[in-house]
C-alpha cells in the first residue's frame, strides 16, 4: 500500500534525511549531506528560518519502505518582500514512480493551499539563499560544494504533474588553465584607479569575523535584491550560514571592496568540500568521517565561486574584474585544478557574458519550476 505521512517523530526525521543515501547508493556522482547539518537545518529551534516561516516534511511509503520525501515550505519573508502568495517545495527525492510522486505533491500542495498559497515553486531548500534548483543537464560529474544533484527522471516526474519552467540557473566550469587571465593583467591598473576614487579591495579578516559578516550582509541584501526569487536574509540566517562557512573559509578567496571604509562589494569562493564529503558514508562524521574531513582539507584542488556582487552605484568601475583577478591569482598560487562559478540566472546577461568572456564553459543547468495550486 502506497501512502504519504507527515514527519512528526525523530525516527521519521532520520528516515527523511537518510532516504537519499539509499536511493543514490550506486550513483558515483552522489555526494551525501552531513547528517548533523541536515538535522539542524530541518529542526525548528535549530535553524533560524523556522522563526519566521513554517515547514512541513512528508515521507512516502510503499508498505513499510520509504520511497520518497518532500518538504512544503511557506516562506513568509519571501512573500512579504516580493508581494506574492507563493509556496515552495524542497528536499524532494523519490523513486521513479508516478503514483508516489503524485501522492507526495498532493500532500505538499494541500498543506500550502491551506496556508493561503496560490503557487508552488521549487525545488528550494528553503530558498534561493540555500541550495536550490533541479539538475536537468550535466549529470556526468559530481556537484560542487553547496550545489544540488538529483536523478535524471525528476524533470519528467515534475512535468507529468503540471510543473513548468520558471527559470534556469547556469553553472560555469573552469579548468587548470582554461580561463582568460586578462583580469590579472589589468588588475594593478584597475586597483590604482579605484584607489584614486577611495575604493580598496582586501581579504576578510577572520579575527574580526563577526563585524565583517555584519558588513557583508548589508552588501548581500542590497546587491542581489533584484534577482528573481531573492529574499533578504535575516541577521540570524546570515550569521548561521557564515558560521558554517568559517570552518572551511580561505580568506584568499573571500574579498571585500570598501569605499572610504564602507563595504560596497564582496566576492566569495569556497573550497570544493564535496571532494571530501563524497567519501563520508551516509553523511556520518563519526567514527571515521571526521578524520577524512580534517586530514583531507589540504587535498582539495577545486573551488566554487559562490557570490560576487557590487552595490548599485559602484558597478562597472572595475571592482568585479579585480575580484576575478585576485581569485585567479590565488587559484594559480595554490595550484588548484578546477573551479566552478555558480549559479547564474539565465537572463543575467551581465554575469553570463562576463563568465563567457573569461572562457567559462557552461557545464550544468538547473531549473526552478512552478505551478498554480
Amino acid at each position: 500500500m502506497k501512502r504519504v505521512e507527515p514527519v512528526t517523530t525523530k525516527a521519521q526525521l532520520e528516515a527523511f534525511i537518510d532516504f537519499p543515501h539509499d536511493l543514490y547508493k550506486d550513483d558515483p556522482c552522489y555526494v551525501p549531506e552531513l547528517f548533523i547539518a541536515q538535522r539542524d537545518l530541518l529542526t525548528p529551534g535549530k535553524h533560524p528560518f523556522h522563526e519566521h516561516s513554517p515547514v512541513q516534511l512528508f515521507l512516502a511509503y510503499d508498505k513499510d519502505k520509504v520511497v520518497g520525501r518532500i518538504a512544503a515550505i511557506l516562506n513568509k519573508n519571501h512573500n512579504t518582500f516580493n508581494k506574492t502568495e507563493d509556496g515552495f517545495f524542497g528536499f524532494f527525492d523519490a523513486v521513479n514512480d508516478g503514483e508516489i510522486n503524485a501522492l507526495l505533491f498532493q500532500q505538499a500542495e494541500q498543506w500550502l493551499r491551506d496556508k493561503g498559497a496560490r503557487t508552488i515553486i521549487g525545488p528550494a531548500n528553503f530558498s534561493t539563499n540555500e541550495t536550490c534548483g533541479l539538475l536537468i543537464a550535466g549529470f556526468d560529474t559530481p556537484p560542487f560544494a553547496m550545489m544540488t544533484y538529483n536523478k535524471e527522471y525528476y524533470e519528467s516526474l515534475l512535468n507529468q504533474i503540471g510543473f513548468r519552467k520558471k527559470v534556469d540557473l547556469i553553472a560555469y566550469r573552469f579548468g587548470e588553465d582554461g580561463y582568460d587571465d586578462k583580469s590579472v593583467r589589468v588588475k594593478k591598473a584597475l586597483l590604482d584607479r579605484l584607489q584614486s576614487k577611495g575604493i580598496t579591495i582586501r581579504p576578510v579578516i577572520k579575527k574580526n569575523f563577526e563585524h565583517e559578516v555584519a558588513r557583508i550582509r548589508e552588501v548581500y541584501n542590497s546587491a542581489w535584491d533584484r534577482n528573481l526569487g531573492f529574499v533578504p536574509m535575516t541577521e540570524k540566517e546570515f550569521d548561521y550560514l557564515a558560521k558554517d562557512m568559517k570552518m572551511i573559509l580561505d580568506t584568499d578567496f573571500c574579498l571585500v571592496a570598501e569605499k572610504d571604509g564602507k563595504a560596497i562589494g564582496f566576492a566569495l569562493a569556497i573550497p570544493d568540500i564535496n571532494q571530501l564529503l563524497i567519501n563520508i558514508k551516509r553523511g556520518r562524521l563519526l567514527p571515521f568521517g571526521l578524520f577524512k574531513l580534517l586530514f583531507g582539507l589540504k587535498k582539495i584542488n577545486g573551488i566554487r565561486v559562490i557570490a560576487l556582487g557590487v552595490m548599485e552605484g559602484y558597478r562597472k568601475l572595475g571592482i568585479e574584474a579585480c575580484f576575478y583577478g585576485t581569485i585567479i591569482e590565488a587559484y594559480r598560487r595554490k595550484k588548484f585544478k578546477r573551479a566552478e562559478a555558480s549559479w547564474i540566472l539565465e537572463d543575467n546577461d551581465l554575469m553570463n557574458n562576463a563568465l563567457l568572456h573569461v572562457k567559462g564553459v557552461p557545464h550544468k543547468r538547473y531549473r526552478i519550476f512552478e505551478k498554480a495550486i
